[in-house]
């Protein structure tokens, strides 16, 4: 292993040891903020520093195993044989423990532990690209009860034929972000539609966008005079309530032109602020999404740029395949994907990820 992650090891070794000391003394909750900040921390740190310490034994290991085999004067054939397999074993394991320490040393991305708005919109196909947002929308949410996520539909707009138009819902859990970070993108899928009386094959697109759902104070500062709220009455179904009052709700970004709309909420009050709060982590992504394309600009990066536009993956269900194009990664299992099995085309994309932060970080030294 490199001095310098060596270093960095050593001093992430003595920050745990100072954390240590802070969180056992009274001092430390005094001010809860940084109490939350300091255990955060310390939460990160642990499993990295006990993945050193664990480097730290095998190697120890592997210095006595190797002593023992370079003492001439040790004429025991077991002990010597006992001492080789200690060393094949060592060396077999610090390359593994070295490829997960330089992983858990890689950048984080301040977003991954947030909730998410995902925003799933028709394109082009008709009435077909609507029914297969429905689709996609449904395999998400599957995806999520699978990791005990919570799905709350922030606004939809229905077509006629079933599906949606648009459809925007907040889901919430731990580690969101990170897992569907990458799904944002053209979305293709070729297929029969029900209405097709001839057996024809049918291609449309929907787009999806994950946006992290942002802290309305921290991240983004939104000047009241820059925005127009108008309410109206709610469409569709909702009870007596909902039809007599102007609940529901619409926001303008003047600056931007960004429009957000809001009617589930029970109350004005509600969807307002869930208005507010999607406005505000469209802000953010639009921000990031300009921050990301600069330094793109000189690398692009393997997972691809994020671009809704982009072409990202392919559901063909006559061939029972989907197909993820920015890694060239086929599967034939449509049916469990489309009910939520998402699990190894996500992990193929992280580990994609992380393998070119890695190249990165080796460049760098």
């Amino acid at each position: 292993m490199k001095q310098g992650i060596l270093d960095k090891l050593e001093g992430l070794s003595a920050r745990l040891e100072e954390l240590d000391r802070t969180l056992a003394s009274g001092e430390a909750t005094r001010d809860l903020d940084h109490y939350r900040k300091l255990t955060r921390e310390h939460a990160e740190l642990g499993p990295v520093v006990a993945l050193y310490a664990d480097w730290r034994r095998v190697q120890n290991d592997l210095r006595a195993a190797q002593e023992i085999l370079d003492d001439a004067a040790s004429d025991d054939p077991d002990m010597k044989a006992l001492a080789a397999e200690e060393v094949a074993a060592a060396r077999a394991r610090l390359p593994e423990i070295e490829q997960e320490l330089q992983k858990l040393l890689l950048p984080k991305d301040d977003d991954d532990e947030r909730n998410v708005f995902l925003e799933i919109r028709a394109g082009t196909g008709g009435d077909e690209s609507a029914l297969f947002a429905g689709s996609l929308f449904r395999m998400y949410a599957r995806y999520a009860e699978r990791r005990r996520w919570q799905v709350e539909i922030v606004s939809a707009s229905e077509a006629e034929l079933g599906g949606y138009k648009e459809v925007i819902a907040r889901v919430a859990g731990n580690g969101v972000y990170a897992s569907l970070k990458f799904e944002s993108g053209g979305h293709r899928v070729q297929r029969v539609p029900e209405t097709e009386s001839q057996g024809r094959i049918h291609t449309s697109a929907c787009t999806v966008a994950i946006m992290p759902e942002a802290d309305e104070l921290a991240d983004v500062h939104i000047n009241p005079n820059e925005i127009r709220i108008d309410t109206f009455r709610a469409s569709g179904a909702g009870g007596q309530h909902i039809q007599k009052t102007d609940s529901a709700v619409r926001i303008t970004h003047l600056p931007t032109g960004l429009v957000v709309e809001c009617q589930d909420g029970r109350s004005q009050h509600q969807n307002k602020a869930r208005a507010m709060s999607v406005l505000v982590s469209r802000i953010r992504a639009a921000q990031e999404s300009e921050r990301h394309a600069q330094i793109a600009s000189a690398r692009k990066s393997l997972i691809g740029s994020g671009d809704r536009s982009e072409r990202i993956r392919t559901y063909n269900f006559p061939q029972g395949r989907v197909t993820d194009h920015r890694i060239n990664l086929t599967l034939y299992k449509i049916d469990a994907i489309m009910d939520g099995d998402l699990e190894e085309i996500i992990s193929a994309l992280t580990a994609e990820h992380q393998a070119e932060q890695l190249a990165a970080l080796a460049d760098a030294e």
